[in-house]
């Protein structure tokens, strides 16, 4: 889910403000599925082991990891197929010459990309912090970790579960399926279901999400798993296995209940489930109606990714008044949030930022 739209949403989520800058009261867990968006990725460089296992300890319900593949057709987290930002491969003489650009969902990427690497090219790379102005502190982690795989990824949440004794859910994203099958021959879905039912984890009663903006990738997986599923849609555009279908038309009443065909289900930007006054738009009862669950992407804590009224003092980079954000969606009858910070939704602190409890 990409923070350009996110910013867009900002503007929208303005009037939030006046129905948030209040102490915020207590959330108990159970009443919000907090999602750690990329592992606590405000916390430690995203979609690495360590920002998995801090989200976890932090009292995350769900760990997100976006997946891709590599050369070799192995699942592997990243929030994109383009690794430029969030590794050390440009630095790499070695791999100069596999930089390329290529037409991805109808956008030029120029990059290093991880189709063109072997799980053992890709496990000499070390992850990097992708946002390093808006959080530096985490740009010490930089150089420590390799790019997990999704099978990492499930021997951790297991064995977090044999620590905590308490169950941690999966919520996979497949991205760029559609391309990557294309251009590179790789069959995500074909991998993904290998991968979870090699893990015992492809029933209903499973704590599994998996997560897509295509259509066709989604109903591919419901033929062929029994998971949940969730459809993603965004505030412009439609998607990129869909042409002519838009996600405005697939967030109406009547293709909420084409969606509820194949999914259980949608993710979308806060600033589509909220309208100008803060208050929930018709797409929530609509989605309800359709026996949809409804699940809200991304809380963050930085000033950048907040509006104007939820922000604390400072640059873009220092902390606003996400945890009353995150109040006023737990009230509002959806299912889940995705964020960046689960420690502050989860445990909130009662202090508060100033700003944000009507100080000066």
């Amino acid at each position: 889910m990409g923070e350009r739209v996110v910013l867009r949403l900002s503007v929208r989520l303005l009037a939030l403000a006046a129905c948030v800058l209040a102490p915020m009261p207590a959330i108990a867990q159970d009443d919000l599925l907090v999602i750690a968006h990329r592992g606590a990725s405000g916390d430690r460089p995203e979609h690495t082991l360590a920002a998995y296992e801090l989200a976890i300890d932090q009292g995350a319900d769900y760990i997100e990891p976006d997946l891709v593949a590599t050369k070799d057709m192995v699942l592997v987290a990243r929030h994109e197929n383009e690794i430029g930002a969030t590794t050390d491969v440009a630095s790499r003489d070695e791999f100069r010459d596999r930089r390329r650009s290529k037409t991805i969902d109808g956008e030029l990427v120029s990059g290093w990309f991880v189709e063109d690497f072997t799980l053992a090219e890709l496990r000499t790379l070390r992850a990097k912090e992708r946002l390093p102005a808006l959080r530096p502190s985490n740009t010490r982690f930089d150089g420590l970790y390799q790019v997990p795989t999704f099978a990492e990824i499930v021997t951790l949440v297991r064995a977090k579960e044999a620590e905590t004794g308490r169950a941690i859910g999966l919520y996979p994203e497949l991205k760029h399926p559609t391309f990557l099958l294309q251009d590179a021959g790789i069959d995500m879905v074909d991998l993904l279901v290998a991968e979870l039912r090699e893990a015992g984890l492809d029933g209903a009663d499973d704590a599994v999400f998996v997560q897509s903006f295509e259509v066709g990738t989604l109903e591919r997986l419901d033929r062929m798993l029994d998971v949940r599923l969730v459809q993603l849609v965004k505030d412009e555009g439609g998607p990129a296995d869909m042409r002519g279908l838009s996600y405005a038309d697939m967030v109406s009443p009547a293709g909420l209940a084409e969606i509820s065909a194949y999914a259980d289900g949608i993710g979308a930007p806060v600033g589509l489930l909220f309208g100008p006054a803060g208050t929930a738009l018709p797409v929530i009862a609509d989605a309800k109606e359709a026996g949809l669950l409804v699940h809200a992407w991304t809380v963050r804590k930085e000033n950048a990714f907040l509006p104007e009224q939820l922000r604390g003092r400072g640059g873009p980079a220092q902390t606003g008044c996400d945890e009353s954000l995150y109040s006023t969606l737990a009230s509002s009858g959806i299912d889940g949030v995705f964020t960046d910070d689960p420690g502050r939704m989860v445990s909130p602190d009662p202090t508060g930022n100033p700003v944000c409890m009507g100080g000066g």
